[in-house]
């Protein structure tokens, strides 16, 4: 059974989404601050945080900001509709997806089912029938293990910029769209959220390149999409 942390000051929020997830068979746990939110995650068992953005004491990007300097798990932004800024601000500090207020239920339980499946499988897709081991350059992915290294340091990645980077990496040289790049790591129908991709692309990049600003790996190409560079 998952455990997901839902935080939300406001508690008819979080009492309804107790509600829509514990009918799937989520087990649940509630913060009504950024502050109350580590600390739960900090007792360990999380698997999944729903995070509002705007609350008292600690707000959600704060929140998530330190979450994600000890923590890969799956994090899920609520915000609402003019909160634009946010939702990107809170894919640049490592959130990995974001459902707007007000939310279908559905939509929240598939955003949900999917980030899980990918935090618990970190790939998605059947693993290769070779080694697992995929090398370019000085970087180097083990699927088998679900590591990543760079110059035989090893990287860490959250779910979503390891499949991006599996994706890139085993079809080197072919040039990928951030729509056909969501549909393949998202497993979702794009529906507009394909503008999340370069952030986790320049999340990867200043990850895995000396250079982030000018990349040798992960390329551009223009009006196109992305690819990964032969080495």
């Amino acid at each position: 059974m998952y455990k997901i942390l839902i935080c939300d000051d406001d508690r008819d929020i979080v009492s309804a989404l107790k509600i829509y997830l514990m009918s799937e068979g989520y087990d649940t746990v509630e913060a009504y601050n950024g502050q109350q939110a580590l600390k739960a995650v900090g007792k360990g068992g999380i698997d999944l945080v729903l995070m509002d953005v705007m609350m008292p004491v600690l707000d959600g990007i704060r929140a998530t900001a330190k979450l994600r300097e000890v923590e890969n798990l799956p994090i899920i932004l609520l915000t609402a509709k003019s909160e634009d800024t946010d939702k990107v601000l809170g894919l640049n500090i490592g959130a990995d997806d974001y459902i707007t207020k007000p939310f279908n239920p559905v939509e929240v339980l598939a955003r949900v089912k999917s980030q899980l499946r990918r935090y618990t499988t970190l790939g998605g897709r059947e693993q290769p029938d070779q080694a697992g081991v995929v090398r370019n350059g000085s970087l180097v992915m083990d699927d088998g293990f679900k590591r990543v290294t760079m110059d035989g340091e090893q990287v860490t990645l959250t779910p979503i910029e390891y499949n991006i980077l599996r994706l890139l990496m085993e079809n080197p040289g072919r040039v990928f769209s951030t729509t056909q790049i969501y549909e393949r790591v998202w497993s979702d129908p794009v529906s507009g959220s394909e503008s999340t991709v370069p952030v986790h692309i320049r999340h990867l990049r200043e990850k895995i390149e000396i250079d982030p600003a000018n990349p040798q790996y992960i390329k551009v190409v223009w009006g196109l999409g992305y690819k990964m560079e032969k080495m």
